[in-house]
């Protein structure tokens, strides 16, 4: 809100659309609902030991992957940018040494926009947010962290009448 270091509400969105969202959850259940549909097939086979763990292991990755497309936030608190995932990913305005937005208008409902980030000491991590804003946002904190301060203006003599 402004710029004398008053602090502003964070900012947050889905880290992905509603359609990536609901087709994650439909995609999920139709494998699901075709893991059942082929159950009886599926008994009929000989499996091994470590078939069933891959199998499994499988399973929990598509269960746990759709989970995070559909519960993931993005978040701008201040110049700190966050976004709950797999594992949470956090950068400061501070350390980034470049951005780039990735927006497609037109796919905006299917394809979220997405920042790249490169830390200063190395590292790069996407950024995703259904809301465009969010990340803009957080490209002005960096910009302006890379404004290089206005020199004072010239002092006036003080104590002087004239």
């Amino acid at each position: 809100m402004s710029d004398d270091g008053g602090s502003t509400p964070p900012l947050e969105s889905p880290a992905f659309p509603a359609l990536l969202r609901t087709l994650a959850v439909v995609l999920v259940v139709d494998l699901f609902a075709f893991a059942i549909w082929s159950l009886p097939s599926l008994r009929s086979t000989a499996w091994s030991t470590s078939a069933l763990v891959v199998f499994g292991i499988a399973a929990l990755c598509v269960v746990w992957v759709g989970y995070w497309i559909v519960y993931s936030r993005t978040r701008l608190e201040g110049d700190v940018l966050i976004q709950t995932w797999l594992w949470n990913k956090r950068v400061s305005a501070q350390e980034v040494a470049q951005l780039k937005l990735v927006h497609i208008r037109m796919l905006e409902r299917v394809i979220a926009p997405r920042l790249l980030v490169r830390r200063r000491y190395g590292g790069m991590t996407w950024f995703h947010s259904a809301d465009a804003s969010v990340l803009v946002a957080f490209g002005e904190q960096v910009a302006k962290r890379s404004i290089p301060p206005k020199p004072d203006a010239p002092e006036t003599e003080t104590g002087s009448t004239k």
